[in-house]
């Protein structure tokens, strides 16, 4: 019986990992949750499940982590508010099965030295995919990572085309419904960007060995490439209750949490490049990636006020990633950089000077 805390429960990641928990109480007891301001739906989960222990609100989610023993701490939480109950979590010894992307791309170094071996466990459909196919070599046998990308709901478009792009527009996924920001970022790729950093702090792969490739059916899950030219993939429906249980109870498998492929009826999968220049944000990741340091945070931080601002009318659609561009740009690393205090002051500055940006734009 693995006892487990879930952060951001109220959340697409969160509802999701409490379905597969309900389904296996054998297996799991959820010990505490967390959310971010949905009190009344957090008040029901830990009704229905016996809770007694809950938080609302990052800082409130670190004490709830460092109070309430578990053995593994699910971290759905959204954006880099998520890097205080990473950190906490990671020095508690528990598992963390990381679904919150932005607080190791954003902590980077810091989250990478407080994990201990086997400790950092990803959900994302893409990591937890490569981490699968990673048992079936040794890492020395690694030749690259192949992310695959749905390419969104604007895939097949030019640069000029997305110009006029709307923000309920840039809400209809094709595949995914992950609220607001994550899924504006998957209409931008930037999320395919920041996936990049993630699967080289996790896997300890050299950035001009990720590459990604669009896979509009959202099939495979991801690919290892191997020395030898195998490839392995992993493959199932788009269903994210298959990573979130991996995560949750990895590397065991919990038996009927996805239904599987229908090999008995036809189907086609594509695979197709990348067009960097209508998307130039996996390029641009991938450049702060390999500067290291805070750019991944400034970079980070720059898209979330540029999402929000396009979400309220005070920003074109192009413009997200072009200020995210010119923030990057900007920006000066700090002799303060690898601590936690060092990350933050990053993150602020860049706030602020997206938000001028934006301001000068209008």
């Amino acid at each position: 019986m693995r006892r487990v805390i879930v952060l951001g429960s109220t959340g697409s990641i969160g509802v999701q990992a409490l379905e597969v928990i309900a389904a296996n109480r054998d297996r799991f007891e959820i010990v505490g949750l967390g959310a971010g301001s949905n009190r009344v739906l957090l008040e029901a989960q830990a009704d229905e499940f016996g809770v007694e222990h809950l938080s609302l609100g990052a800082p409130e989610a670190e004490q709830l982590v460092r109070t309430v023993p578990a053995d593994v701490v699910l971290n759905g939480i959204t954006g880099s508010v998520g890097l205080g109950p990473t950190l906490a979590t990671l020095e508690t010894g528990a598992t963390l099965a990381l679904a919150n992307k932005e607080s190791l791309i954003v902590g980077g170094d810091l989250v990478k030295a407080a994990a201990g071996p086997g400790q950092l466990v990803p959900v994302d459909s893409e990591h937890s995919a490569i981490a699968q196919a990673l048992r079936s070599g040794t890492r020395g046998e690694v030749r690259r990572l192949v992310l695959t990308a749905s390419g969104g709901p604007f895939r097949g478009r030019s640069r000029e085309s997305l110009r006029e792009v709307t923000p309920r527009e840039a809400l209809a996924h094709p595949t995914w419904d992950m609220g607001l920001v994550v899924t504006t970022n998957s209409s931008t790729l930037v999320n395919k960007g920041l996936e990049v950093i993630e699967a080289h702090l996790l896997f300890d792969v050299p950035y001009d060995d990720i590459e990604v490739t669009v896979h509009p059916q959202s099939i495979v899950h991801s690919m290892v490439e191997f020395v030898d030219g195998s490839t392995i993939a992993q493959c199932s429906p788009p269903d994210m209750r298959l990573p979130i249980s991996l995560g949750l109870d990895w590397p065991n498998r919990v038996a009927g949490v996805g239904v599987p492929l229908d090999w008995s009826a036809a189907s086609n999968w594509s695979f197709e490049p990348l067009d960097g220049d209508a998307f130039p944000a996996v390029a641009l990741a991938k450049s702060v990636g390999k500067a290291g340091g805070t750019w991944p945070a400034v970079f980070n931080a720059a898209n979330e006020q540029a999402v929000l601002a396009f979400h309220a009318g005070r920003l074109g659609y192009l413009d997200i990633v072009d200020t995210v561009s010119a923030v990057v740009d900007r920006h000066s690393p700090q002799e303060v950089a690898t601590t936690l205090d060092g990350v933050l002051e990053a993150e602020r500055w860049a706030r602020e000077a997206a938000d001028r940006l934006i301001t000068s734009r209008r």
